[in-house]
């Protein structure tokens, strides 16, 4: 599976309460496909959140009259998250609960890279999520479900490829 999700405070219940579980699976899924080997992540994310409707406008402020705003929303459940460092998992579930205290949402879902420094004496990523997760109860206390993503490395041409049937067209250079 390309990410693995792991579920708190009966998130899972709720996601199917709403039936939203194909959803959410076709869409963590797809957004797997978009950002794999990808370099420019975030706006890819955004295109395909919009893509599989994620990005209701008005919908996505997580404090009235500012614009810090989840990555998605959909029927009461919020999607966030960061694929630059797995440590954006505090700020997320901060977010992610602010939501819930002020009833905007009723569950959410933190997308994370699972990448870490294999130097990490720490355990997996998902031990280190459960860990976490269950030391900041009181303080994080909304159901949340937390997806990890392995996306692997950018790939960045060398630009040595030619052109051809397999890289693409050739394009003359501007004289």
């Amino acid at each position: 599976m390309p990410f693995e999700m792991i579920h708190f405070r009966d998130s899972d219940k709720i996601i199917r309460k709403k039936k939203l579980d194909r959803d959410v699976k076709a869409t963590l899924e797809y957004v797997y496909d978009a950002l794999q080997g990808s370099l420019y992540r975030g706006e890819l994310l955004r295109q395909a959140l919009d893509e599989m409707g994620w990005r209701e406008n008005g919908s996505l402020n997580i404090l009235d009259g500012r614009r810090y705003q989840y990555k998605g929303f959909k029927r009461g459940v919020a999607l966030d998250g960061s694929f630059a460092a797995y440590e954006f998992i505090l700020e997320g579930l901060f977010r992610l609960q602010v939501g819930f205290d002020k009833g905007k949402i009723e569950s959410g879902i933190l997308m994370l890279t699972a990448a870490r420094s294999e130097k990490s004496s720490l355990g997996t990523s998902r031990d280190l999520a459960i860990a976490e997760v269950e030391q900041l109860y009181p303080t994080i206390s909304m159901p949340v479900a937390i997806a990890l993503f392995d996306l692997g490395v950018p790939v960045i041409s060398n630009g040595e490829e030619g052109g051809g049937d397999e890289n693409g067209i050739s394009v003359p250079e501007n004289e």
